[in-house]
């Protein structure tokens, strides 16, 4: 009887779709579009621009709170999961700019300014996610292995971004967008548990573009900087003006991801702000 219903969760995540879909698409939010690439991606698509030579020599970047557009806005319920994204952006943003840059608080003069966008958003269907989690981890029961995620309700995320220097000129822009699929992004019972994980994956791309001068690649191996991994698991980061978007919740953060429980359970900053 395990073996056949090993067999069925099997046959079920090899028939359905493997990942959510989310168009690339120009929302408008950007200073200009006019030297953004041809889109590039299979999990995801992007079209990008980075000036290497122009960011050459720069030092201070300054943070604006991600935003979201009115369609974006209008699909997530509340303003506690809206925060929640925004932050887990912003943060991996500001804490990958360490590496090279000096942040600085948003507002402050700076020789980088960026500002993003969140232009749409795929809600994760939660009762789907609890099913999802419920059958994956009970397929750890019966098999070596857990079976993929259930590819059903699966959400997604599609943001803008700029670095724009202080004489006004862009600098860096990106145009991304990405679904969850089951393989990569665990089921979590929450209206933005995919795209709070998306978002963080968005924040890296981003900011290693900006340190790099390059295109991000598909796959990064470069290993993490001593003060990446500090911020991962939750520590202080390189600069305070990371604060303002929280602490990483870490191995916290991970073992919360495995039974499907809601980002905002381990994001502390968060709990804290929707109180």
């Amino acid at each position: 009887m395990r073996l056949r219903f090993a067999g069925l969760l099997l046959s079920l995540g090899l028939a359905l779709p493997g990942c959510a879909s989310v168009p690339l698409k120009e929302a408008g939010t950007l200073s200009s579009y006019a030297n953004l690439g041809e889109p590039k991606g299979k999990v995801g698509k992007s079209r990008t621009y980075v000036d290497a030579q122009g960011l050459a020599g720069l030092q201070t970047v300054s943070i604006t709170p991600t935003a979201f557009s009115p369609a974006a806005s209008s699909r997530i319920k509340t303003d506690a999961d809206r925060l929640l994204v925004a932050n887990a952006l912003d943060r991996a943003v500001c804490v990958s700019l360490s590496d090279k840059y000096r942040i600085v608080p948003s507002g402050q003069p700076a020789d980088l300014v960026v500002r993003t966008v969140v232009t749409d958003i795929v809600p994760t269907d939660k009762t789907l996610a609890g099913v999802a989690t419920a059958v994956s981890l009970g397929s750890s029961a019966v098999l070596p292995v857990s079976v993929p995620r259930l590819p059903v309700g699966l959400g997604g995320l599609a943001v803008e971004a700029e670095a724009v220097d202080g004489a006004g000129f862009q600098r860096a822009a990106m145009v991304w967008a990405r679904g969850a699929n089951s393989i990569q992004n665990n089921p979590r019972v929450s209206e933005v548990g995919d795209a709070y994980g998306l978002a963080s994956k968005f924040g890296n791309d981003f900011a290693r573009m900006l340190v790099t001068g390059e295109e991000p690649k598909a796959l990064d191996i470069a290993l993490p900087s001593g003060q990446r991994t500090k911020s991962w698991f939750g520590g202080k980061p390189k600069y305070a003006a990371c604060d303002a978007f929280g602490r990483a919740p870490g191995l916290m953060g991970v073992a919360a991801a495995k039974i499907g429980a809601p980002p905002q359970w381990t994001d502390g900053r968060q709990v804290a702000a929707a109180q």
